[in-house]
């Protein structure tokens, strides 16, 4: 990830009404890392909390990938659609509908190639380095035809 996409991510993170749990134990792992205190942390804006939770070089796996998650819920939702529609996947705003949708192995790199013409690079690979992380089983065709990094 770049700098500037950990700090999107990470505000992201902190501004999730539904991540209470995440949010304390990074909220922790803060504090572990920059020898706060836990309360402290707690009460930092969300800029500094985000700085703060960017600069950690390895999160744990639950947190980077609700970081993640609601990255690209909060600032990619049309990347998402635009994915899913040359797909030809039912979604609504980026969302899958149904549960256990696999991607046709042949539109896979046609949907990939529209992405990258349309959006930016860095985000693209994100996106599908994101979906090849969490669910490697249905989006195990995307590990041939992720872009390389600039």
């Amino acid at each position: 990830m770049t700098l500037e996409q950990r700090q999107r991510a990470a505000r992201a993170f902190w501004q999730d009404g539904e991540a209470a749990d995440d949010q304390m134990q990074a909220a922790l792992l803060i504090a572990q890392e920059k020898k706060f205190r836990p309360k402290t942390v707690l009460a930092l804006d969300t800029d500094r909390k985000a700085r703060h939770l960017a600069s950690i070089g390895a999160l744990p796996g639950t947190l980077a990938g609700r970081a993640l998650i609601v990255y690209h819920l909060a600032d990619h939702r049309s990347m998402m659609s635009a994915f899913l529609d040359a797909l030809g996947i039912a979604h609504e705003d980026g969302l899958i509908k149904e549960e256990h949708v696999t991607p046709d192995p042949a539109k896979i790199a046609p949907a990939v190639n529209s992405l990258s013409e349309q959006f930016p690079g860095d985000d693209v690979r994100l996106y599908l380095e994101t979906l090849l992380c969490q669910d490697p089983e249905t989006w195990g065709g995307l590990k041939e035809v992720v872009p390389s990094p600039a």
